[in-house]
């Protein structure tokens, strides 16, 4: 599977998380349509079928989402 760069899944859970907050849902069919749109990228980006399981993907490929990993570490 091809997977998307850092910098674009940050972009896009940005934008999701901003449209979210601002209710887009409720918005006009454009702001709609942008909202479904960011949310479709974002699964075919992460290999995903909901935008819930997406985000959670998204955000274990950003840099630094798991500190607490240390599983390169030689005992």
């Amino acid at each position: 599977m091809l997977m998307a760069h850092p910098a674009v899944l940050k972009n896009l859970v940005e934008q999701y998380e901003t449209l979210r907050v601002l209710h887009a849902e409720e918005g006009s069919p454009e702001v709609r349509q942008r909202m479904n749109d960011i949310a479709y990228t974002l699964c075919v980006s992460t290999g995903t079928k909901d935008v819930d399981a997406a985000l959670i993907a998204a955000r274990h490929r950003l840099p630094g989402a798991r500190p607490e990993d240390d599983s390169l570490l030689t005992a």
